[in-house]
């Protein structure tokens, strides 16, 4: 269903599914000149919907941002920008009479995926896991030590830079991610099969962390 997200002063457009009985729902964080459309996340979305977790995937630039991105390629960088997005769309999620029982979780990629951290620190009683996708979470500078909800890294063995970058991450305290490299899979999770196990990964790590927060019809536990 498509819905108008408002996030401060912008309306941003969104793809929400809503699964009978959802026991949580992820929002979608894309990466770097990307947008709610990418194939890839809308696979993950679809496995999730499979487990009967909610998924909204939500455009984080409007399309008056898009097209200067696309000449300069700056936006997609602006972790502040993006975070803020991410977090009137959650504001937003709290408020809707169809969504505001669920558990929120955060999938990001790439860029994404540092916005997503960056949101997290700021809605720790609302967010309740995060996955990352070949993601950067350097890019979330100190706000990755306020990160309190479950995160997991999901990085491709051949995506060699980005690799040590979530290493990097893992070994800062206080918080407690988990590392999980796909072998043989690039930035993209391109290769047969590699994608499929960054969307099982993802379905089990918020079956877990949101799911189990919910009563069988979908209200959050007292």
């Amino acid at each position: 269903m498509l819905v108008k997200v408002t996030a401060g002063a912008v309306t941003l457009e969104g793809d929400l599914a809503l699964p009978d009985r959802s026991r949580g729902i992820v929002l979608f964080a894309h990466g770097s000149g990307s947008s709610r459309l990418s194939p890839r996340n809308r696979y993950v979305a679809r496995v999730l919907n499979d487990g009967r977790l909610a998924t909204l995937l939500v455009d984080l630039l409007t399309g008056e941002e898009e097209a200067i991105d696309e000449r300069s390629g700056r936006l997609r960088f602006d972790i502040g920008l993006l975070a803020e997005r991410l977090l009137g769309a959650t504001d937003w999620l709290t408020h809707h009479p169809a969504t505001r029982q669920l558990r929120v979780g955060y999938f990001g990629a790439s860029t994404g995926a540092a916005a997503a951290l960056v949101a997290a620190a700021e809605r720790a009683d609302v967010v309740g896991a995060v996955v990352s996708r070949g993601g950067r979470p350097d890019l979330a500078g100190s706000a990755l030590a306020r990160v309190r909800a479950p995160t997991l890294l999901i990085v491709g063995g051949d995506d060699l830079t980005v690799l040590e970058l979530n290493r990097e991450a893992v070994r800062q305290p206080p918080g407690d991610p988990q590392l999980v490299v796909i072998p043989g899979a690039s930035h993209l999770f391109e290769e047969p099969g590699a994608l499929d196990q960054v969307a099982v990964l993802a379905r089990q790590w918020f079956e877990r962390h949101l799911a189990q927060a919910s009563d069988p019809g979908g209200r959050a536990a007292a």
